[in-house]
């Protein structure tokens, strides 16, 4: 397990230095007691909420008939969806095993090809991170020090790229592909799908509303997203009985508590780092070797790529971002911008063969070999690798929105 491997190291370390080995329970009591810990279970038992309702079979009817009129429009709907769930869900994988078995046959039956349809579902599943209410991009500030709203808006437009070249790209094989039929696009079906979601449909602008309308704090507003959903799914929709809500509790904290458990022991390592000056070295090293800005953001994508395919991306956030958060600034490297950065190389992470986590998650969600995900996800892996790099030297994408801040 993760959390034995970075904890086990964390106390190899710490004896052999003939430190005591209690840095690694402070550091785990330091989480408990950060006052943004609460929006981490909120955000993510509101999204297992939403999973277990019906909320998916609804949004894809918005999206069907939003969206649908347009060459590729099913790929597109696919890519949204996908999207608005991992940000609500607040991880890729759960994404594609909730979502799969539903999306799969309805783009196979539009007759996409088995090779494009999981390509597309394996790789929007990583879309939806830079989005509020994303837990990376919660851990990512309270790790990195950088408020936290200012990393949920520098967000926004890179995350919108991602999902935009992702959506172009079945655009695209909407008019490649001669068999797709398009559906007109009929205004009262549309509006009465968007009725019949509404309260589902919502929930993002409320977050965005009270989260930089200046109404709530991240933690109030991650509490009434969850008692809105709650109200919504078990009163309004009738989807989740209230039987059923002990059960997804339980799921949701033994998922939260892995998590947890492996940020605990990841700083518990990350203090290691910190005492015996990895980050000063690291940085001596940097300065020597690395005179250009653009050489070292080049090198930084590389180095993301292999983290985000190696470890999980909480895991990833604790322990790098205190070795590179120096390097940024002695670059003159907007914080906020390294954040974006950050949270968008690892989610190209999850994709990058051979270890990426989406890989493995589609292989077993779909009964298919790895070579097969591999072949099906390498055009997308290119054309996000583009949108990334135009995300890294482009500060602009996510400073624009951040300037009044």
């Amino acid at each position: 397990p993760l959390f034995v491997g970075l904890g086990g190291l964390a106390v190899l370390f710490f004896w052999h230095d003939a430190v005591p080995i209690a840095a690694i329970p402070v550091e785990m009591y330091r989480i408990v007691v950060s006052p943004t810990l609460p929006t981490i279970p909120l955000f993510t038992l509101a999204g297992y909420i939403l999973a277990e309702s019906g909320a998916a079979k609804r949004m894809i009817e918005v999206f069907r008939h939003w969206f649908g009129w347009i060459p590729g429009g099913t790929p597109v709907m696919v890519t949204i969806l996908c999207g608005f769930f991992t940000t609500l869900t607040g991880g890729s994988g759960v994404t594609i095993l909730a979502l799969g078995g539903l999306l799969l046959p309805m783009l196979l039956a539009e007759n996409y090809s088995m090779r494009f349809s999981i390509g597309l579902i394996t790789v929007s599943g990583s879309l939806g991170l830079l989005f509020p209410p994303s837990l990376p991009a919660i851990i990512y500030g309270v790790t990195a020090g950088v408020p936290i709203n200012k990393v949920f808006l520098a967000g926004i437009l890179p995350g919108m790229l991602l999902v935009a070249v992702v959506a172009a790209w079945g655009v695209r094989e909407g008019f490649k592909t001669a068999s797709i039929k398009r559906r007109p696009f009929e205004v009262r079906k549309a509006f009465a799908a968007l009725w019949r979601a509404r309260w589902e449909v919502s929930i993002p602008f409320m977050i965005l509303l009270g989260i930089f309308g200046g109404f709530t704090t991240l933690v109030e507003v991650a509490a009434f997203t969850v008692v809105y959903i709650l109200f919504v799914e078990t009163i309004i929709y009738k989807d989740v009985k209230l039987n059923d809500i002990p059960k997804v509790i339980v799921d949701c904290a033994t998922l939260v508590g892995g998590v947890l458990i492996i940020l605990g022991v990841a700083m518990g390592l990350t203090n290691y780092l910190v005492d015996a000056q990895v980050p000063l070295l690291a940085l001596d090293w940097v300065k020597e070797n690395i005179h250009n800005k653009y050489v070292f953001l080049l090198t930084l994508n590389v180095l993301l790529l292999i983290v985000g395919c190696l470890m999980d991306i909480f895991s990833a956030i604790i322990v790098v971002v205190p070795l590179i958060k120096p390097m940024g600034v002695h670059f003159g490297i907007d914080p906020v911008h390294m954040a974006v950065i950050f949270l968008a190389n690892l989610e190209l992470g999850y994709l990058t063969p051979p270890v990426g986590m989406n890989l493995f998650l589609a292989a077993y969600r779909f009964d298919k070999s790895m070579p097969e995900v591999y072949s099906a996800t390498l055009p997308f892996f290119i054309i996000l690798l583009i949108a990334v790099l135009a995300i890294t030297y482009i500060p602009a994408l996510s400073l624009s929105l951040v300037g009044g801040m």
